[in-house]
């Protein structure tokens, strides 16, 4: 169950640092300037490639922290694995809103300014702060 632990861990950890830098390549594009087109397109693949990687570091973590609760029982029936569960949906629904803004800055649509980019990049620290505070200290 520890090597399952620490890879969930890691995994977790990597998702993360691709969820904190992603919404950073968006507030870029958002400064960029119309006239700007190699460096709109440079980022656009910066973004490309990060979420593809991070979608590919999402499918562990979860599969992972799946096999911690259901195969082993870690927290079954606890509240606060309840509110894991939580923040861990609200995680997939971010990543999943990353995937969408993306789509949007490739259409030429975005509509939102850095300002509102800097505030949407700072949610994952708030999940993931979160999580670990219940999973260490098991609150309830």
């Amino acid at each position: 169950m520890l090597w399952v632990k620490a890879l969930h861990i890691v995994f977790v950890a990597s998702w993360f640092a691709g969820l904190f830098y992603l919404p950073r390549i968006y507030v870029n594009l958002a400064l960029v300037p119309a006239d700007s087109h190699a460096e709109r397109e440079r980022l656009l693949l910066m973004a490309r490639k990060l979420l593809r990687f991070t979608n590919l570091l999402a499918v562990p973590a979860l599969g992972l922290g799946l096999w911690l609760w259901l195969g082993y029982g870690v927290g079954r029936g606890s509240g606060w694995m309840h509110a894991k569960l939580a923040v861990v949906l609200l995680t997939l629904a971010y990543h999943h809103q990353c995937g969408r803004l993306l789509r949007v800055f490739e259409r030429g649509e975005n509509l939102r300014g850095h300002i509102w980019f800097r505030w949407f990049n700072e949610l994952p620290v708030l999940f993931m702060l979160v999580a670990v505070v219940l999973v260490v200290l098991k609150p309830w």
